[in-house]
């Protein structure tokens, strides 16, 4: 008989999360195993129990997500779990703390249906957020022009310099984006504009992102009004809006959920995984292609 299939939740929250449980169940785990308010010196005896417990054949039906609402702190996290793995003795291992490689990929995937990412200029809003960065990773990975747009330039160029690094060949451009009138500026002969900003924050106007004939697509994270691209609704799926096909935060959370649960279930076909941003988003891809 099969092993079941247990996931170790690790949260540096004060709460785990509730969102994130739902999903593993959802996504047909036996058993989860959540730990909140955990911090980077408490991960190795978490890792040795998850990994100890079973033989190295067996270690495929054990699994540990990264969660919880603070990117850096997952991010943090995700390091000491990596370090604990030798020889034979790992498990399958992903990120998605705040949800930001999910939905960060499905953003991405929504933006690929409508125009080649290689050929296009993209604008993304609140660039240097934990959500923007990712949107920004996933865009530079596909061959697109990217503008990374924030209130400071400083920390544009930060995260420009941080993705150069890690991506040959990177088209990005630090962009200060900290009114209306700069971001209908910075979105001038761009074909896609992201917007990943804090809830409840308008990014851009209505007449912004009808001041430029080159965007096509126009996609909205936030979904708390008032949103974060003016004059798109948040239930939005590739509708057409003053000729650009818009997205909204619900439009583009169902395909973040298919590939979540998608992910979840990807944890169990081997022991070796790590399933961070780029392969979240290859999974989205093969999901896409049916």
């Amino acid at each position: 008989m099969s092993q079941p299939k247990v996931l170790v939740q690790l949260d540096a929250d004060e709460q785990a999360s509730v969102f994130d449980a739902v999903v593993a169940v959802d996504a047909d785990v036996d058993h989860l195993l959540q730990y909140r308010g955990v911090c980077p010196p408490q991960v190795r005896d978490l890792v040795h129990g998850a990994m100890f417990t079973r033989g190295p054949v067996e270690l495929r039906h054990t699994a540990i997500f990264v969660g919880g609402a603070n990117v850096a702190a997952g991010e943090a996290l995700l390091e000491e779990v990596r370090r604990c793995f030798f020889g034979p003795f790992r498990v399958s291992v992903m990120l998605d703390a705040n949800g930001a490689n999910t939905t960060a990929a499905a953003a991405v995937l929504a933006a690929a249906r409508h125009t080649d990412l290689t050929q296009a200029t993209c604008l993304v809003l609140a660039g240097t957020g934990p959500v923007g960065q990712r949107v920004a990773r996933l865009l530079a990975r596909r061959g697109a022009r990217v503008r990374v747009a924030s209130r400071s330039i400083q920390r544009a160029a930060e995260v420009c310099q941080t993705l150069a690094n890690r991506i040959a060949d990177a088209r990005l451009e630090p962009i200060v984006v900290a009114s209306s009138a700069e971001a209908a500026a910075a979105l001038a002969g761009a074909h896609v504009v992201i917007s990943a900003g804090a809830a409840g924050v308008t990014l851009l106007t209505a007449d912004g992102r009808r001041s430029t004939d080159s965007l096509q697509v126009a996609v909205d994270l936030n979904a708390v009004p008032p949103l974060g691209i003016e004059g798109i609704e948040v239930t939005d799926r590739a509708t057409t809006r003053d000729g650009q096909t818009c997205y909204g935060a619900i439009g583009v959370g169902g395909t973040k959920m298919k590939i979540h649960k998608a992910a979840i279930r990807r944890l169990f076909e081997a022991n070796d995984q790590v399933l961070d941003a780029e392969e979240i988003f290859a999974l989205g891809e093969q999901l896409e292609r049916g």
